[in-house]
């Protein structure tokens, strides 16, 4: 289960089994969990999150979703997005 970003208290990270779904990634904080779908960009799932915080993790994926992805292909294989 890497981590592959920290900012406010949120935690972004991969689940290895899911390697075979389309890229996406794990939030959590706290008791707060979230599934968001990198493209298109929307959540899978959330929970115990405050609408507040979920539009926070949006700003902060919507921020990093390049390098998101380019994880996400580095750990799973795949198209890098870098090369389209």
């Amino acid at each position: 289960m890497p981590t592959i970003w920290r900012e406010h208290g949120y935690r972004f990270f991969f689940f290895m089994a899911d390697r075979f779904e389309p890229p996406h990634v794990h939030v959590q904080k706290g008791d707060g969990a979230a599934k968001l779908w990198l493209d298109p960009l929307e959540y899978a799932w959330t929970e115990e999150l405050r609408p507040q915080e979920l539009r926070e993790i949006s700003r902060i994926t919507k921020e990093h979703l390049d390098e998101f992805l380019a994880e996400w292909y580095k750990a799973f294989g795949g198209l890098d997005r870098t090369d389209e």
